[in-house]
């Protein structure tokens, strides 16, 4: 449809204003804008100076009560600093008087009087009252409740003789925070309570005590056990809180704020209150002070202060001042210049017209705009945007714009342009020769009566260039250019495809490359070094490429290769040019060389249309055999038992996760017996079972292997810790009496740096006692990463658990290592057990196992113990405790005994 188009409308037209029009001004007359007189103009200055004044005097006065506020709130946050100088003062002393014990604990009054006038301390007298020493006094039982603390050494010893002999146990906030500070050897606090010694008239008679334990004469204890065995007494502060608070906050505090101070870890009822009026309506600053293993809470009622109101008053008044002048000044303006203005109206109302004329031509569009005559197709019009990118294109057959053939036969044919082109992406040619992209609309409308095509067009340059990269980046790995994963399995399928109904068809081939120790060079070099091995490595493999392979990173040091029309031998040919163009690869980083090596998994497709998942599975199947055949080699996919078992595993490992995340990991115990029954404590070892899916229970034998291959022994020893320990007192019969449980921990799991942390933390978490934990660790992972399994020894046996070492003897070198390994106990491995009454040498070896392990005071723990005639030989030998089916056979954990019966063992073999 033609649109009608005025091509000879002028850009600018001139319209005089006539004579009389109302805009124009009259000499002598008072000029009138938009119908209002000056005085008008002069009250709206006015009124709008008088405004801003306003709003400049609001402003003013919420920043003068901003400042107020930060200003209370700094004096808030001073007056708790200064509140806590006198207790620290007095904890200071309290050390000072622990060091005189600890240094010659022999101490009488008049060395205890001396030592306290030396300390020359710095709190105020009014506040303070006495430092006292009570001698713990055991009264014929161990238990706390049975012990008496009576002062024994006071001073000043004239104002407190009160004290001498009074058994600050009947004191239960003196108690408390007596027995704390013993275990912790931490200066503690106690609540608030009325002090023996004689408070003056009128005065509050509550007063705090800070209390430090006092120990006999030697080094610092460490540990609670090693602070109570040494434990002489406890010395303690007196202090009064009302004039220790009113000294600390004299001042600007106090002045500024009432202050109410209430012990927040007790009873929020304040212990002092500064009592008087408060300002209404302004927030409380509220303060909390740790001290002592007690939480005060400090609360300050701002009182009435006055604000400086000096610079809101000039404000006030300036601004008046102000806008009366320039009301001054507009309406002299308005009355005197009254013939400019109406000038200045005139010349506004012309430009208003030109301007509205001007906006309806498209020279400054940022499109590009081109206009053609419909009858041979050339440009008669291009805009300023049309010009800067095509040059001068006037002349010029429209079609001659389009670098593609059919779209320059598309822009001859005048009539189908209207129905089919719009917003058609293109590749546009100036005269000069540079492309570039564009999505361009061409319409025919009607000028002066003529048909034209209007064109416009917009770049897309940089659009399509983003486009493209970011599709290149979704395809391909950054690091080495080639394929990821992703783009590398869709053609995969995109082939397989293809290839589904044909009856003949080429055979291909997927090459599943893993390089050999890589992880070694991102140790010794980092990972910078790895980075680049990699790039090299992909450059490399290209060359070898026939047309149309298709190359890929499936993540780390993985590849993929995807080679088309190759049957078995030419794939085996091409899986070994690729892998001996990885071993003759020589990288060098910083003077140092290395060289790396592949194992190559060939998955051959001639006949058979397996899915994605089967083909990468039967590829990492056969790369895995090449791994475990010496690297190095390539293998090609074949169905027998050895696939079978690597398929079984990787099953079994697909079953264990579910397992876990199903919760369908169980836990037997078996007892471990003591051979001369001097233990009378229970003391068991957690197994591991398995649910499957049809309720039969699996042994260990048959997942374990899968677990350990495939990196899920982490995952489930955490498991067994945090199962165990949440459920520790519904393991065996005994509940929280058992002595000892026993748990396993894998090698994976040794060199998690994370595994101690996790088992401490479950500690506390279900507050299960630490010495009733024994971890095992098999001796073959102790001699296989020494340093990092002493380092996670020592930090379980800090915390207070045992350590045994499992399977001992199996690892041949096991006598040399004892010696350098933190353990508990040792775990005699089973094959010498089983073979003592027919082996000689089984004799002796575990009759030297357990001479070394007393002679380490070591306790030894023989497995597989399965006849009473056992036991007698073990015990002859000097073996402590058996284990074994002759003792006790594996039963249920409690806590899983109800949820889940048991139906059917199944034994996978």
């Amino acid at each position: 449809m033609a649109v009608p188009f005025n091509a000879g409308m002028p850009l600018v037209e001139a319209t005089p204003t006539p004579p009389g029009h109302a805009n124009a001004a009259t000499p002598g007359t008072p000029d009138r804008r938009l119908g209002l007189p000056p005085m008008a103009w002069a009250a709206a200055v006015l009124l709008a100076g008088l405004l801003c004044t306003a709003f400049v005097a609001h402003r003013e006065w919420d920043d003068l009560q901003d400042r107020a506020e930060e200003h209370r709130r700094a004096l808030a946050d001073t007056g708790i600093a200064r509140l806590r100088v006198p207790l620290e003062q007095a904890a200071s002393m309290l050390r000072a008087m622990q060091t005189v014990f600890l240094s010659n604990d022999q101490m009488d009054q008049t060395r205890f009087s001396q030592y306290h006038a030396s300390l020359r301390s710095p709190l105020q007298p009014g506040s303070y009252t006495s430092i006292a020493f009570a001698r713990r006094e055991p009264a014929g039982q161990p238990l706390a409740d049975h012990v008496s603390y009576r002062y024994a050494y006071v001073a000043p010893y004239e104002a407190n003789t009160a004290l001498i002999g009074f058994d600050m146990v009947t004191q239960k906030a003196n108690l408390s925070a007596l027995l704390q500070a013993r275990d912790t050897d931490t200066v503690v606090i106690s609540a608030p309570f009325a002090l023996r010694q004689t408070t003056p008239a009128g005065h509050n008679p509550l007063g705090v005590t800070l209390r430090l334990p006092v120990y006999s004469h030697g080094p610092t204890p460490t540990t609670p056990n090693q602070r109570r065995a040494r434990e002489l007494g406890a010395l303690a502060i007196g202090i009064r809180l009302e004039p220790m608070v009113e000294s600390a906050l004299a001042g600007p505090v106090l002045d500024a704020f009432r202050v109410r101070i209430s012990d927040a870890t007790a009873d929020a009822h304040p212990f002092y209150d500064a009592g008087s009026e408060v300002e209404a309506g302004l927030p409380s600053q509220v303060r909390r002070m740790d001290f002592g293993g007690r939480q005060w809470r400090v609360e300050l009622l701002p009182r009435p202060q006055p604000l400086d109101l000096g610079r809101l008053q000039a404000i006030l008044v300036g601004g008046g001042v102000i806008s009366l002048l320039l009301s001054a000044l507009v309406w002299s303006l308005t009355t005197t210049r009254g013939r400019a203005v109406a000038l200045g109206a005139q010349m506004s109302a012309r430009f208003r017209e030109s301007e509205l004329r001007f906006r309806t031509l498209n020279e400054l569009l940022p499109a590009l705009v081109l206009l053609a005559h419909a009858r041979d197709g050339r440009i008669v019009y291009a805009n300023q945007a049309a010009r800067l990118r095509l040059g001068d294109p006037t002349g010029l057959p429209l079609s001659a714009l389009f670098s593609d053939p059919q779209l320059q036969h598309r822009a001859r044919d005048a009539d189908a342009i209207g129905t089919d082109w719009g917003n058609l992406e293109a590749v546009l040619l100036s005269p000069g020769g540079d492309a570039f992209w564009a999505s361009a609309s061409i319409s025919q409308v009607d000028m002066e009566g003529q048909a034209h095509l209007l064109m416009v067009a917009t770049d897309i340059s940089e659009q399509r260039e983003l486009t493209e990269r970011l599709s290149y980046q979704a395809t391909h790995d950054a690091l080495t250019e080639l394929c990821n994963r992703r783009e590398f399995e869709r053609r995969v399928e995109e082939a397989l495809h293809e290839r589904k109904g044909r009856v003949q068809t080429d055979p291909c081939a997927l090459l599943y490359i893993d390089l050999d120790q890589f992880k070694l060079i991102n140790d010794v070099s980092g990972h910078m070094a790895g980075d680049q091995l990699l790039a090299q490595l992909a450059l490399a493999m290209r060359h070898q490429l026939r047309g149309g392979d298709v190359l890929a990173r499936l993540g780390g040091d993985e590849f993929g290769l995807m080679a088309f029309h190759v049957d078995a031998e030419g794939a085996h040919a091409l899986a070994e040019r690729l892998r001996e163009c990885i071993e003759a690869l020589m990288f060098v980083w910083q003077d140092r060389t290395y060289t790396v090596s592949a194992s190559i998994g060939v998955v051959v497709v001639d006949q058979q249309e397996p899915t994605l998942k089967d083909l990468l599975a039967w590829a990492d199947t056969a790369c895995y055999l090449a791994k475990e055949n010496g690297r190095n080699r390539v293998h090609v996919y074949r169905q027998d038992n050895e696939t079978t078992r690597r398929q079984g595993e990787m099953e079994w490992a697909s079953r264990l996760r579910w397992a876990v995340e199903q919760d369908r990991l169980l836990l037997d115990y078996q007892e471990i017996v003591p051979l001369d029954g001097s233990d009378t404590a229970t003391s068991i070892e957690l197994l591991l079972r398995l649910r499957d899916e049809d309720g039969g229970v699996v042994l260990p034998g048959a997942f374990l292997p899968a677990a350990e291959r495939y990196g899920l022994m982490p995952a489930i020893d955490r498991w067994v810790i945090r199962n165990a320990l949440a459920h520790f007192a519904q393991l065996h019969h005994s509940g929280m009496r058992l002595g000892t449980c026993a748990i396993n921990l894998s090698g994976a799991s040794i060199e998690d740096d994370g595994l101690a942390d996790f088992i401490l933390a479950r500690i506390t978490e279900y507050a299960v006692p630490a010495h009733t934990l024994c971890f095992e660790i098999t001796e073959t992972v102790a001699v296989r990463n020494l340093l990092k399994v002493v380092n996670v020894i020592e930090r379980l046996r800090r915390a207070g658990c045992r350590i045994a070492l499992d399977d001992f003897g199996a690892g041949m070198s096991s006598f040399g290592y004892l010696k350098n390994l933190p353990v508990d106990l040792i775990k005699i491995d089973g094959s010498f057990i089983r073979d003592l009454e027919t082996e000689p040498m089984s004799r002796t070896i575990v009759s030297a196992i357990a001479q070394i392990g007393h002679q380490r005071g070591l306790k030894v723990v023989a497995e597989w113990v399965s006849s009473p005639q056992l036991c007698e030989s073990l015990r002859s030998l000097g073996v402590d405790y058996g284990q074994g089916f002759a003792l006790h056979r594996p039963e249920r954990v409690l806590y899983q005994r109800d949820e889940h019966p048991p139906r059917r063992l199944s034994v996978v073999r």
